[in-house]
């Protein structure tokens, strides 16, 4: 199981310990009696593998790193059941079926929000998964993000550190909140005289929080153009989706134990944008 899994029992009280509910991070003396609930089997059908092309950056045995596009989802959710990546991955690589945990999240390590394009990885083989996984959570992947502000931040470069959670008043958005977990987003401008004010900032994030990004930007004052989640309500772009892009990711391969990296140019909407904004403020 992954550790979100198991931090998911212990909140759901499946965790006991001298038969008491304790929190995750919560230390042990020793001696103590623990008794934890497995849930039963996931008896539910697994994703449907789905014949959609991919534009797959790199492929091994173990691993492949696809450029996902806007608009696609990750894995199957609420309302979101067809046309999703893993679907996608089951059909070119059927083997994914046969890997342990929950079907839905077959290969699964990361995600991306639907509507931000980019980089992601998926792992081919258990021993991969969890060699990956376990480089995310000590944050030891290194990912850049290229983002198009409303406003161009205060400061060329620095680092938002706000804890994000769920927002309590909004219960399908994030927010940051006192509560929340530890959020940190180093930011660089590339770019700060944009027609309209706007500003192209590199985006690293050291942790991966839900919408992490998004709701940092905006919590500055700089929400990311397009965004009609956490932005401007009402846009003076002609853009159907975030102007968020996973750019770049580096990462220790699980076999080779080498340290790779790949990039990922902006798709020709955020481009052809970008180009109009430059145009508009330098001619």
């Amino acid at each position: 199981m992954s550790r979100s899994q198991l931090q998911a029992l212990i909140s759901d009280g499946a965790v006991r310990v001298d038969g008491r509910r304790r929190k995750a991070g919560e230390r042990l003396k020793g001696g103590e009696h623990i008794v934890l609930q497995l849930p039963l089997p996931d008896n539910t059908p697994g994703v449907l593998p789905e014949s959609i092309p991919l534009q797959v950056i790199h492929e091994d045995d173990c691993l492949v790193v696809i450029d996902k596009p806007a608009g696609m989802v990750v894995h199957p959710g609420d309302h979101n059941e067809r046309g999703t990546l893993v679907a996608a991955a089951l059909s070119r690589w059927p083997q994914l079926a046969a890997m342990p945990g929950e079907a839905k999240r077959a290969g699964v390590v990361h995600r991306l929000d639907k509507d931000t394009s980019g980089l992601i990885l998926l792992a081919l083989q258990d021993s991969a998964r969890r060699h990956l996984m376990r480089q995310f959570q000590e944050r030891r992947v290194a990912k850049r993000y290229l983002a198009l502000l409303e406003r161009c931040p205060p400061a060329r470069q620095g680092a938002i550190d706000a804890p994000v959670g769920r927002d309590p008043r909004r219960r399908q958005r994030m927010a940051v909140i006192a509560r929340g977990k530890n959020a940190v987003s180093d930011y660089r401008v590339l770019e700060g005289n944009l027609a309209g004010g706007r500003a192209l900032v590199e985006v690293r994030p050291t942790t991966g929080r839900t919408h992490q990004i998004r709701v940092h930007m905006a919590h500055i004052g700089c929400p990311v153009v397009a965004d009609n989640v956490y932005g401007i309500r009402k846009q003076r772009l002609p853009l159907a989706r975030q102007f968020l892009h996973a750019s770049g990711l580096s990462f220790t391969h699980p076999t080779t134990l080498e340290e790779v990296s790949f990039e990922s140019p902006l798709p020709a909407e955020l481009q052809t944008l970008l180009n109009d904004l430059r145009t508009a403020c330098y001619g």
